[in-house]
């Protein structure tokens, strides 16, 4: 018999998540060159994150969540962000993660979260894990890389098939717990390299069927839990406007390099004559601050678009998806774009490696890197989808 789970949880608002992610800012940022040496974010981030109710924003409410939208969510990455990406990035998939395993059989949720609604759940999707059928579930096996902050997690999710005769027949996603996995540590990045975004293997792990999960249902929006709940949230399709949880962390990156620039340059000379009397800083610093907030309001503004029709009770239409994903990626250009031409004004100094500006330059460029927010797979995916639809009339 199913478990009664009824975890409380005082619910904040949208205005007291941010009133925290904003006093956590010089927070981060007095520990980012620590998480960058240590190549994970500081325990006590991530603590901080549970103390402050910053990982309940999107989490069902029968485990203690607050179940608010996905652009509140993004609003506390963006806002941390500005502190540091790397534990913003830690943030934004902790967050996110219970999204995915509200997906899950109730059974598997009660597994989780019914000892403890704080546990912390990291993912490994790409569909490299093989796993055979075996009586009560499967056996599953891989090598599964860039599971960020897989070092806090109580649980992963990981992506694959199960195979017969050697074949693949389902695409699905296991749930394991990590004291099942051999961690590696593998991260050794240009960029974000304090998100712990290590490589994990499973050997010959037993994954009860209750913990097995379709991606066909998944895709579809027909998994157990997407059935059971009935919040907006719980029913945010995934792989098109959710694609702004990346974008989130680049534009609150470019937000805190932007913030950092005018406090670098203002009292800046070279060769006794003051920066920022020239013409040329001047005008590069107020596109590039156009810019940024440009990008800023064009993938919060899809998000909310996104959220007010699921508040409708209303489904997020094809066109929605894409133009989402669309603005997502362009954003991130735009974010990139501004962040390269203030560095380069930057001079010299900025180039050395107690420098702010550099963390932040080389944490802009790899959140922007992901795959989920490419420029050209994004537009020609818009492009495709409008071109379609005028030839269908």
């Amino acid at each position: 018999m199913l478990q009664t789970v009824t975890t409380k949880s005082k619910p904040m608002t949208r205005e007291e998540l941010l009133a925290r992610a904003e006093a956590l800012i010089p927070v981060l940022a007095s520990r980012s060159e620590a998480a960058e040496k240590a190549r994970k974010a500081p325990v006590e981030t991530v603590q901080d994150y549970v103390d402050n109710g910053l990982l309940r924003i999107c989490q069902p409410a029968r485990y203690g969540g607050f179940e608010l939208g996905y652009d509140v969510m993004c609003e506390v990455v963006q806002t941390l962000a500005r502190g540091c990406g790397s534990q913003a990035w830690v943030h934004m998939v902790l967050a996110d993660n219970p999204l995915k395993l509200a997906a899950f059989d109730l059974k598997a949720q009660d597994e989780v979260w019914g000892e403890d609604s704080t546990a912390k759940i990291c993912v490994a999707i790409a569909a490299v894990g093989k796993a055979r059928r075996v009586p009560g579930g499967i056996v599953w096996n891989a090598l599964h890389g860039f599971s960020s902050g897989v070092n806090h997690a109580d649980w992963v999710i990981c992506g694959g098939n199960i195979y017969e005769d050697g074949k693949p027949v389902e695409g699905c996603f296991a749930l394991i717990p990590t004291k099942e996995i051999n961690i590696l540590d593998d991260w050794h990045s240009a960029g974000l390299a304090g998100s712990g975004s290590n490589s994990f293997e499973v050997k010959d792990v037993f994954v009860p069927q209750h913990r097995v999960l379709s991606k066909k249902d998944y895709d579809a929006g027909t998994s157990p839990g997407t059935l059971y709940y009935t919040s907006p949230i719980s029913k945010l399709p995934r792989g098109g406007v959710s694609a702004v949880s990346y974008t989130a962390v680049c534009v609150g990156v470019a937000e805190g390099f932007l913030q950092n620039y005018i406090g670098y340059t203002a009292p800046r000379k070279s060769r006794g004559t003051p920066v920022a009397d020239g013409y040329g800083i001047q005008m590069g610093l107020g596109q590039a601050a156009a810019e940024i907030e440009a990008a800023s309001r064009m993938y919060l503004g899809v998000v909310r678009e996104a959220m007010d029709v699921l508040n409708r009770r209303e489904e997020v239409s094809k066109y929605q998806n894409v133009q989402g994903k669309r603005n997502a990626a362009y954003a991130c250009q735009l974010a990139m774009g501004a962040v390269s031409k203030l560095f380069n004004a930057a001079g010299g100094r900025a180039l050395y490696t107690d420098s702010v500006l550099q963390r932040q330059f080389r944490d802009c460029y790899a959140a922007a890197a992901h795959h989920s927010v490419s420029w050209d797979g994004a537009a020609a995916e818009f492009g495709k989808f409008v071109l379609k639809q005028q030839q269908s009339n």
